[in-house]
């Protein structure tokens, strides 16, 4: 494999403005607000705890739209010579912000902690371990789980505490949920249709790419049936709508019992739990030949371009951050994973999780997980699998004209990197 071709922070980005003069140092932070609750206040009260602890350190969080929303406002910033030390972005973006030459690796940060670096779940720094190097920190975490209606389940005659366990449960337990105006089950496919497709691949028994963002398998028999499959949850088995699934309007169609199931992140967890008028569950995702979700979310990065005074005091946060203490409060807040072992022996989680075990689910599903689908040129190849599902299930290409257009473009894409 070829080297990273590192194309230079220079060519992208001025320098970042320097610390200010007094002793304060100030940290800018980039934020995505993706899905769950009331993120930036979950988030702005950890800061204020972090700043109350750390006086010479100020941080002032900028919040954006999603993960692509806010890769975007941060490397703006840099490339203006605004000031941007550190950022919330997908987990994913890893290998293209390597290859930019815009991120420290955490190992290169003075006063690092190996044992820090080792402390979280090894599912959860996949996707941030490159090259013998670790260049993410999991913070804003998932994994996809389903979560479903009890009440519609017993209206329809099921067990509301045995959720699907196979694809052909959820199927038999669609059509009975699939009445009344409502469908049985929704899977989103706008927003980050190739993260449901890849768990759909997963539990197909086929991964969807390489380990090392090199080679994509998207013209692969058991990829093809994959698609095929999502397909037929709408066209022959009648259980999900036609088209398109809104991956941001979801949540609220479930939560109106537009649908008894829906496929959704972990994420929603602590939102779901705060609206829903209805008895609900959570459940880890169905399996066909095997169990499965890819790991999803965000990782923390540091800018390359910063100082030393600056990164320090970014690591600082980042450990402050994902702290068991406040990776508990974090978890409990917003419904997404506590990233660490030692998260969930808090007494805090453990209290809540006891009360509240659907709490426990998408980190139960670890066990089974694999990491988020990234490559090199991640995002036009990612753009190439979005275009080849939804062309798929608006019925204007087959699965397998589709995918095979994705295989070439991302052969094509990826060709310089092998």
């Amino acid at each position: 494999m070829k080297a990273f071709r590192h194309i230079g922070l220079a060519a992208i980005t001025a320098t970042a403005v320097a610390a200010p003069a007094a002793a304060e140092t100030e940290l800018t932070m980039y934020y995505p607000i993706a899905v769950g609750g009331a993120l930036t206040q979950v988030v702005d009260g950890i800061v204020a705890d972090f700043e109350a602890a750390n006086p010479d350190i100020k941080v002032n969080a900028i919040y954006s739209g999603n993960y692509d929303d806010t890769r975007v406002r941060a490397l703006s910033a840099l490339a203006s010579g605004e000031p941007a030390q550190l950022a919330v972005m997908f987990s994913i973006d890893a290998y293209d912000l390597i290859e930019q030459d815009i991120v420290v690796a955490f190992d290169d940060i003075d006063g690092v902690d190996a044992g820090w670096l080792d402390s979280f779940y090894p599912a959860l720094m996949a996707n941030g371990n490159i090259e013998g190097k670790t260049w993410g920190i999991p913070f804003q975490r998932s994994t996809i789980v389903a979560y479903y209606n009890k009440d519609m389940f017993k209206a329809a005659g099921l067990d509301p505490d045995a959720p699907p366990t196979t694809w052909d449960e959820m199927i038999s337990m669609g059509k009975a949920l699939t009445k009344d105006g409502a469908y049985g089950l929704m899977i989103p496919s706008t927003g980050y249709p190739y993260w449901m497709f890849q768990a759909l691949a997963i539990q197909n028994g086929k991964e969807v790419m390489s380990n090392d963002g090199l080679t994509t398998y998207f013209d692969d028999p058991k990829v093809i049936e994959t698609l095929e499959f999502w397909k037929s949850l709408s066209q022959e088995h009648g259980i999900m709508p036609t088209g398109t699934v809104e991956w941001g309007t979801l949540r609220q169609a479930f939560l109106e019992g537009q649908t008894a199931m829906m496929w959704h992140s972990t994420g929603n967890l602590t939102a779901v739990k705060n609206n829903a008028s209805f008895d609900f569950g959570v459940a880890e995702l169905p399996a066909n030949v095997r169990k499965g979700s890819p790991t999803g979310g965000g990782n923390f990065y540091v800018f390359k371009d910063t100082s030393a005074e600056e990164k320090a005091a970014a690591l600082k946060l980042i450990e402050f951050m994902t702290s068991p203490e406040q990776a508990a409060a974090w978890s409990i807040g917003t419904g997404y994973m506590g990233v660490s072992p030692a998260a969930y022996e808090t007494e805090a989680l453990k209290t809540y999780t006891r009360e509240f075990p659907p709490a426990l689910v998408a980190r139960n599903q670890l066990e089974n997980a694999v990491a988020e689908f990234s490559t090199f040129e991640t995002a036009r190849v990612r753009e190439g699998l979005n275009n080849a599902i939804q062309a798929a299930l608006t019925g204007t290409k087959s699965p397998a004209d589709a995918l095979a257009e994705a295989q070439a473009s991302a052969v094509r894409l990826l060709r310089d990197y092998q």
